[in-house]
């Protein structure tokens, strides 16, 4: 029969290998030194981007990671960190976490993965100044419907001469 303390840390542990499962990929942060109610600021934000905040003892991370063949990342884990794992927007998670770094200096980017590619503080932030999923559909939706939109205009003003020279002979007719 397994301790109690061990249970916990099993599911924890799987919880972690399951979150890295499910997303497309994960940040560290070290959030030494930033207050609990800012913490709390920040799981909320993240939550409503679609990603989460996970904090879990340092063993029980390195061993997931271990476990899922990511050494790589072992080494970032160290003092109180977390990983934020997110599903479809990595652009909007990394704009959240380098906004909430301005205000907050002691939250530190460490690096992540993104689809088994490790990230590095330099990726993250140019991440960040990317536009959003919503701003380039948006842009890509109007660079589409500019030739269709033009095509419109020109037959419009063609419309426009054919009723105006119609106009034209009507007015010629009328005063013979």
């Amino acid at each position: 029969m397994e301790k109690i303390g061990q249970l916990i840390k099993g599911t924890l542990e799987n919880r972690v290998k399951d979150s890295f499962k499910l997303s497309q990929g994960m940040i560290i942060i070290k959030y030494s030194g930033v207050s609990s109610p800012d913490m709390s600021v920040l799981r909320k934000t993240l939550k409503l981007s679609g990603s989460n905040l996970l904090v879990v003892k340092n063993s029980i991370a390195k061993r997931a990671m271990e476990k899922l063949g990511l050494q790589d990342l072992v080494k970032s884990i160290e003092s109180p960190c977390g990983m934020v794992f997110f599903k479809d927007e990595p652009v909007g998670v990394s704009k959240i976490l380098c906004a909430f770094r301005k205000d907050h200096e002691k939250l530190v980017l460490e690096g992540g993965l993104l689809q088994d590619k490790l990230l590095t503080l330099k990726d993250i932030e140019v991440m960040s100044a990317l536009p959003s999923k919503d701003l380039l559909r948006g842009k890509l939706v109007m660079v589409l419907n500019a030739p269709i939109l033009k095509l419109a205009i020109v037959l419009n003003q063609t419309l426009k001469k054919f009723v105006y020279c119609l106009d034209q002979i009507r007015q010629k007719k009328s005063k013979l």
